[in-house]
């Protein structure tokens, strides 16, 4: 059987442009300029206290979710589409900022040794979770995963906010990183061809922790693109604490917040044309 060199020459062709644009997508997110991380000290306002318990020993928990203006707002989410997350049971597709505190002990009402986890998120936002109980009961699940995935632990989905107490134990100072939103750089000259982020979908994602159990090493995120026939269309910037995409014209458009710090240089993405879904591998920063 007799085969055309011509098209065997442009596939290869399209292949090496498009090993080539890959090599330039994770140059760009290396060469990304960044400043170093800024922290700053915050007195978090009390708010409201969680009682819970770790499984399998059930020793008692409470999780002290705590308001601060100094942490930023999450992005915007309609109340059925929350309602449509805790159906499809996985509230942690929305990414609720928070700075996680260390763990301290303390005694309960019944003089009984317990542990205590203080939560950080933004003031504006916990008003509205106060007044909402489907943002409250959001914001409680993604508070009690954050703590499960740093600090290797397994709580109990069986809680308790506390009517008469608004923290348990003493609320100590917390660092947290200050950054600016991160800058998204053109890979392609020509004419401009900017996003519209009020006109772009919100692509389906997930984040996922290696190893599932102990300290995390890697986070990896899967962005399903359904109609990005190449990754020539994409724009990408890794930040430490933030994930900003684009796939441009106008197609898809992502700004999340992540729960880990990561290294930014060592980040790869690769895109599979044929799954169309993009996935950035990036390597967490140990604590």
């Amino acid at each position: 059987m007799a085969t055309d060199s011509s098209l065997l020459n442009s596939e290869l062709e399209f292949q090496k442009q498009e090993e080539l644009y890959q090599q330039l997508l994770l140059q760009t997110m290396g060469n990304v300029p960044t400043e170093k991380p800024d922290f700053k000290k915050i007195q978090p306002q009390p708010g409201m206290c969680v009682k819970t318990v770790s499984e399998p020993d059930k020793q008692k928990v409470f999780v002290n979710i705590c308001q601060s203006n100094s942490v930023p707002h999450p992005p915007h989410i309609s109340r059925e589409e929350l309602l449509e997350l805790l159906q499809s049971d996985d509230p942690s597709g929305y990414r609720v900022p928070m700075s996680l505190g260390e763990p301290h002990t303390e005694v309960d009402n019944n003089s009984q040794g317990c542990t205590a986890y203080d939560v950080v998120i933004n003031q504006e936002f916990f008003q509205k979770c106060q007044k909402d109980p489907v943002f409250q009961q959001v914001v409680i699940l993604v508070s009690l995963e954050g703590l499960e995935n740093k600090y290797s632990l397994e709580l109990s989905r069986d809680w308790k906010v506390l009517k008469n107490r608004k923290f348990l134990g003493t609320l100590g100072e917390q660092n947290i990183r200050t950054k600016s939103k991160p800058v998204i750089q053109e890979l392609q000259t020509g004419e401009s061809s900017a996003v519209t982020t009020a006109e772009a979908k919100r692509p389906e994602f997930s984040l996922l922790v290696e190893p599932p159990a102990g300290d995390p090493e890697y986070l990896i995120a899967e962005i399903k693109l359904p109609g990005v026939a190449s990754s020539r269309s994409l724009v990408l910037d890794v930040g430490e604490d933030r994930l900003v995409l684009s796939a441009r014209p106008s197609l898809y458009h992502l700004d999340v917040f992540h729960p880990f710090l990561v290294e930014q240089q060592s980040s790869v993405a690769q895109y599979n044309s044929n799954t169309q879904i993009l996935t950035v591998t990036m390597p967490v920063l140990s604590t």
